[in-house]
């Protein structure tokens, strides 16, 4: 006959086991959060170009309606990034120029 103390002693003993594992199998999954973004990046990707394909009745006509589309939207981008490069390159001299309040007008 086991009395309560044993028994409390084997729940113990097996709740450390149990805890052991889970942190050896938590330890063996380990994911890099970068590695597990661009993976789930190219899965998307990938599925829009296997439903452009399905679309447009091939993976050739897919192609170029994506590069299409990633002409376009770098036309577009690049006059935005090069007004930003400047606002932010005006933001630094002007700092750096001590004139940081200059643009606002005085009360």
């Amino acid at each position: 006959m086991t009395s309560y103390s044993d028994r409390d002693d084997e729940r113990s003993d097996l709740r450390q086991a149990y805890e052991m594992g889970r942190r050896d199998a938590r330890r063996s999954r380990r994911r890099h959060p970068v590695i597990m973004t661009l993976l789930v990046l190219a899965a998307a990707v990938g599925l829009i170009v296997l439903a452009l394909a399905a679309v447009n009745g091939s993976f050739s006509t897919a192609g170029t309606v994506v590069d299409q589309n990633l002409a376009t939207a770098a036309d577009q981008a690049a006059p935005a990034v090069s007004n930003a490069a400047q606002s932010a390159g005006d933001a630094v001299r002007n700092a750096a120029n001590g004139k940081a309040g200059d643009d606002v007008a005085p009360n």
